[in-house]
Formats: C-alpha cells, structure tokens, sequence
C-alpha cells in the first residue's frame, strides 16, 4: 500500500476540496501551510502553531543544508523528532534561496554553485543533492530541484524551465524512500505557451503532486492569476496542486477559485515582526497611535489566542516597548487568519457556496477597516 493518496472529496466550479494522505496524517484542502525556515515558526512553539490548527509546516532545504546540516538532523531521528512536529511537514529544493543569491551563485547544466551567507564557503547544490538533503531531513512532502527565473524575461524564462524539465527527471531517478512524495514544479514565467510547455512536461513524469512555481516575485496580480488558470488548466485533476510562496487572503481566495489545494508563505510572520496584523479588511499597522487605548481586538470576528484575549491597545504597547510577545502574538493571529480562512474555503466548496463565499470575502477585503 502506497504511503501517499489523495482523494478529490468536492469541486464548486475550479475549487477543488481534497484529502492528501501522508505518513503524518492527512492534509484537508485547501490548507494554508505556516513556513518554519529553519525548523522553527519564527517566535512560536510547535504547540502554538498546532493550537492555532495548522495542519503541515514546511522547512527550508537550502537553510539546513548549511545550519545545522542534513548528517546531524538525521542522526536525531529526522526533522520531525528534531523540532517535534508530529503531523505533515513539506521540504523546499533549496532551489528559489540559491537562485535569489544573484550574485554570489553560479549555475551549470549539473547544478549550482553558491556562497553560503552564513561562512562564505562554496557550497554545491545539484538535483542529486537536493533530492540526497531532502532523504535525510525526512519531510513527508519533498520538492524537485527547479530554477527560478525572472518572471517576465522570455528567452531566460524558456533557458530555465527546460533546465527544471531535466532536473526534475534527475530528481526522480535520485529518490530512494518510498516514504516521501516528490513533487514536481512548473516553471515559465509569466508566457503561456510557456507554462503550457512545462505543465504538460512535468503532469508527463508521473510526480504524485504538482507545484507551480515563480510567482509571487514581481509580476502583476493579473499575470499570476491568468498564470494559475492556464497552468491548472493542464495539470491532472487527480493529483494535488501546490502554490508556492503565496500568502495574502486575496491570493489564497483567488487561487482556491483557480483550483489550488495547497499554499505556503511567510507573509504572516515576517508581516507580525513588523508590526503589521493581517484582517479580512486589510491590514493594521499596531503602531498607529490611533490604537494607543482602542479596548477592541484585531479582529473582533476572529477565534484566535489573541484576539479573545488581548486589545489593540495592549498590542500597540507591546510594539512600542518592542516585546518579543508582540511577534508572537501577532504571528499567532495572523497564521489563524490563513489557516482559518482555507478551511472556511473548504467548508464552502463542500456546501457548494464558494463562488459566493469569493464574492462577498473579496469584496470585504477591499473595502477596508
């Protein structure tokens, strides 16, 4: 019996509801994944994340590699012993933190070469590697060894996604444990033959899940989301299909609409350490002096820790002392938001009332606090 399913549960229009069955359990989807870089949700516990009811966190390829390296990980049972995550956890290539390294990488047909951030040493990566690293930290969900180009250069953009083509069957050919889904990735920019191209290419190989890759990194919101279209368009209806690197509540309704099952970003944290708490009409700055004695929530229709327990005004506090409980509090209600936001998707799609449930939220969000 194969440690991976995944079963189609509703469809509302190009919604799709599903369930992927991992060795962790299963993912319900749609499903917000928070991003835990460096085995770690940046200012929260495992407990806080799973209290606020994610059901996977993903982990950074290219980050462990370096600190503290995929030998020592392994040798303490694998990621999910080391950071005491018992439920899914999803691994990134390494590939979009190498390629984001424009001046200090070079690439080759084989693979990459880089210099590490943290020493200044030369590090290699290639689709071996990647897939070698990967096998030791032990996530349930892996990803192929893809490159990430600018989205609006064709002619690099075509260079890149056929390099991703070959990496991804170097990938396949390098996987050893049958307790891991490899995923492979899409690539080609913002052009739609492109995209095409590489969707047909990549559903071709036979992956158990799809990502679509190099979003979110510059293009118009009108490029990504005609993008998705397209892309999903081509992918198998059968297999589930993850976004990469998307995380606003707009991007998460508009890619659900677009079929979409899974998301991960870290917007939510990196937007809570600057102060910045995410609502469905917008965001809030807690440094606004406007929140100095607001006896309110953030959000007075959210179910989160912090919002059935804390005010504005003690969150606009906490920020201008600069607590370390203000990231954590932030953190808390903005992963809530997400997290929440895809199983109320969910629960949409099952009743047959997304495209409504889109509408209105959309909507909302636009018209602001």
């Amino acid at each position: 019996m194969t440690a991976f399913s995944w079963t189609l549960d509703a469809r509302d229009g190009n919604a799709r509801a599903g369930t992927f069955t991992t060795p962790h359990g299963k993912l319900s989807t749609p499903v917000f994944a928070p991003v835990g870089t460096q085995a770690t949700v940046k200012s929260l516990t495992p407990a806080q994340v799973e209290e606020l009811g994610a059901q996977m966190v993903l982990a950074n390829t290219y980050h462990l590699f370096l600190r503290p390296g995929e030998e020592l990980v392994a040798g303490l049972g694998g990621l999910h012993n080391f950071m005491r995550w018992n439920k899914p956890i999803l691994t990134d290539s390494g590939g979009f933190q190498v390629f984001s390294l424009t001046q200090t990488r070079k690439i080759d047909e084989d693979g990459v070469s880089f210099k590490s951030h943290i020493d200044g040493s030369i590090k290699r990566l290639s689709p071996e590697t990647s897939i070698q690293v990967q096998e030791k930290l032990g996530a349930d969900i892996i990803m192929a060894f893809d490159e990430c180009a600018v989205p609006t250069d064709y002619d690099y953009s075509r260079l890149a996604m056929r390099r991703t083509h070959a990496w991804a069957r170097r990938c396949l050919e390098a996987k050893t444990r049958g307790d891991q889904a490899l995923f492979g990735i899409v690539q080609g920019g913002v052009f739609s033959d492109l995209r095409a191209e590489s969707a047909r290419e990549i559903s071709a190989m036979g992956f158990p899940g799809h990502a679509i890759g190099g979003l979110s990194v510059g293009e118009s919101k009108a490029d990504m989301y005609r993008t998705i279209a397209e892309v999903n368009s081509i992918l198998p209806e059968d297999k589930p299909r993850y976004l990469m690197g998307v995380g606003t509540p707009e991007d998460l309704i508009e890619g659900v609409r677009r079929g979409v099952d899974i998301f991960d970003c870290v917007l939510p944290t990196r937007l809570a350490r600057h102060n910045s708490a995410m609502t469905m009409r917008g965001r809030l700055n807690l440094m606004n002096a406007s929140f100095a004695r607001d006896e309110r929530p953030i959000d007075s229709g959210c179910g989160c820790y912090t919002c059935q327990q804390f005010s504005r005004a003690y969150l606009r506090h906490l920020v201008n002392a600069k607590e370390m409980l203000a990231a954590t509090l932030l953190s808390i209600h903005n992963l809530y938001t997400l997290v929440h936001l895809a199983e109320t998707m969910r629960a949409a799609i099952l009743e047959s009332n997304f495209e409504q449930f889109a509408r209105v939220t959309l909507a909302q969000l636009q018209s602001k606090e």
